[in-house]
């Protein structure tokens, strides 16, 4: 390397940048109330982010497993735009039968040692309960990215063991994650600019199962000293 020459960034980050990262993007989660927490390990120093949100899916695929599980004391918890389309509680519990179903996603993201990187686990249930299978996670990730999903091993969605909990839950399996997150380092290091690794890299997989992650994460959540 010539003198003067800066080194590449680096794709990876050690737990405790981790960490920092983490509390500086629930800081602003207070601040904007966005819903995310921190949840410890008990009698433990092992934790990871937390992110419960309710998703108004087309309920086609889910109907077969699941028939319409909508109920009237539900409907609250649709969007105002879903609401706006029913005229009486009646009507509109059928309407919404027809259209849409509402789903509960719990998203966590934990630190992976072995890669040393961020990892986002997820599971997804109906409102009553009942898991979500495989086929019916596949059938709500957005055909844009599905697609290519399924054509690479770190782009599978598969099922696996909470590394915390020991309960079984999806995720985006990580040994790719360089791929996408070294260019995105690479133009903040050119440009002077101190990026959040864990707002870089959620904004990028979170959408891929649902989750949205708010512009003000990117502008107002700077890296740790």
């Amino acid at each position: 390397m010539m003198a003067g020459e800066r080194s590449p960034a680096s794709c990876y980050l050690d737990e405790r940048t981790f960490r920092l990262c983490c509390r500086l993007f629930l800081q602003h989660s207070e601040t904007i109330q966005d819903g995310w927490s921190w949840e410890q390990i008990k009698g433990t120093d092992e934790g990871f982010m937390k992110k419960t949100v309710l998703l108004p899916v087309k309920s086609s695929v889910l109907h077969k497993q699941h028939g319409c599980f909508m109920q009237a004391e539900n409907m609250d918890l649709l969007t105002d735009d879903i609401q706006a389309n029913v005229e009486d509680e009646t009507a509109g519990v059928q309407a919404v039968c027809e259209i849409h179903a509402v789903l509960r996603y719990e998203y966590h993201v934990l630190y992976s040692c072995s890669y040393q990187i961020p990892v986002l686990y997820f599971r997804a249930s109906t409102l009553d309960g009942n898991p979500l299978s495989l086929e019916e996670v596949w059938s709500n990730v957005h055909p844009n990215y599905r697609q290519r999903l399924q054509q690479g091993p770190w782009d599978t969605l598969t099922q696996q063991e909470h590394p915390l909990l020991g309960q079984p839950f999806f995720m985006l399996h990580p040994c790719r994650t360089e791929e996408f997150m070294k260019p995105a380092l690479d133009l903040a290091q050119a440009e002077n600019k101190r990026v959040n690794y864990i707002v870089s890299w959620l904004s990028v997989v979170g959408p891929v199962v649902g989750l949205d992650v708010p512009l003000s994460y990117c502008t107002e959540v700077s890296a740790p000293d």
